[in-house]
């Protein structure tokens, strides 16, 4: 498991113990995420931790030389949506450059794994389809720097009314999502050819206990939990409307462990995992500031370059195809986190976590 010492990586390593005798994580243990460089409390005790970077080349060869895996879980990535914008190289290097040389060691090693699954993004999907209420429909794009800067947060149709969000699709909005789309392609095109069976889980924005608390490019949910808990007022950008599906982490470790059990022979689609539950960031802010009984969120007007209005999901096929369903609604989720960071920040561990 690539990345597998992280915060998807550490819930998911609880499972897979029950699942393989022998399972090795190839983890860098970044400062961003890892503040000591130590192995993760988190980490189940049965995974082999290698320390190493995936885009190094010598690194996949050492591995490999005393590994053959069976399955490959690809979780390696970076993924500040926002931090990529400036860091562009640092996002393709390891999100495109690292999965190619995966490929190549694997190549070089004569081995050919029997299913790969990758952890793919939200953040693939663009602003998708519009609508208006005479049911016009239109693909508008990215919104522009000028369109954030004149507070026009939502786009206008056909004859200039006003229209809302009909259906997202694959066209991404920033250098983090257009490296994991690359990522998906590659796959299924080197799997293809390899007879590799490639699984593409597209997550939606991930949150839950394990999650890092100094990292704040990794989600905003821990961020406004800190503000509120420590009594201040939570920021919304643009009007607060931006529209997310919020899914809670052991959901997600399940639907990975539903993938490796999967036992149809039909190619599984690419499929998304979230609640299902389409929330704004104003209603997420709300429910954590009622938690602590902290000031009520205030619109900043502020934004974020290359940020998309609604990036929600329908899962209505990863219902189809897996045997899973999430269990966590947002409120019963939200409350399982502040309990978690309340013992973390009072024993001091917190800080450590991946």
């Amino acid at each position: 498991m690539t990345g597998g010492a992280g915060f998807i990586g550490c819930a998911l390593s609880q499972k897979l113990a029950e699942l393989y005798d022998r399972w090795v994580v190839l983890d860098s243990l970044h400062p961003q995420v890892h503040a000591t460089g130590e192995r993760p409390a988190d980490l189940h005790d049965s995974a082999e931790l290698v320390v190493g970077d995936v885009t190094d080349a010598a690194v996949w060869d050492h591995v490999l030389e005393s590994v053959r895996p069976s399955v490959i879980i690809h979780l390696a990535a970076e993924t500040g949506t926002a931090q990529s914008l400036h860091e562009a190289s640092r996002h393709a290097q390891v999100n495109v450059v690292g999965t190619t040389q995966m490929l190549d060691a694997l190549g070089r090693a004569n081995q050919r794994p029997a299913h790969i699954v990758l952890s793919s993004s939200r953040a693939v999907y663009g602003e998708g389809r519009w609508e208006n209420a005479h049911g016009d429909s239109f693909q508008p794009g990215q919104r522009s720097h000028a369109q954030f800067e004149a507070g026009l947060w939502d786009f206008v149709g056909a004859h200039g009314l006003p229209s809302v969000a009909a259906e997202t699709v694959p066209a991404p909005t920033s250098v983090y999502g257009a490296t994991k789309i690359a990522q998906e392609n590659i796959l299924a095109a080197w799997g293809g050819s390899h007879d590799v069976r490639v699984s593409i889980l597209r997550l939606q924005n991930v949150y839950g206990p394990g999650q890092s608390l100094i990292n704040s490019y990794t989600g905003i949910v821990t961020l406004f939990s800190q503000w509120a808990r420590d009594g201040k007022t939570i920021p919304l950008y643009e009007d607060g409307q931006i529209v997310r599906d919020f899914v809670f982490i052991d959901d997600v470790a399940d639907a990975f462990v539903a993938v490796l059990k999967r036992e149809s022979t039909v190619p599984m689609p690419v499929l998304d995992v979230g609640s299902g539950v389409a929330t704004t960031i104003a209603q997420l802010a709300q429910a954590i500031a009622d938690y602590y009984g902290a000031p009520t969120p205030v619109v900043n007007g502020a934004y974020r370059d290359g940020d998309v209005r609604y990036a929600a999901c329908t899962i209505r096929d990863t219902l189809r195809e897996l045997d899973w369903a999430p269990q966590w609604s947002v409120e019963r989720g939200l409350a399982a986190l502040q309990d978690w960071i309340g013992s973390e920040l009072k024993s001091g561990a917190g800080i450590s976590r991946g």
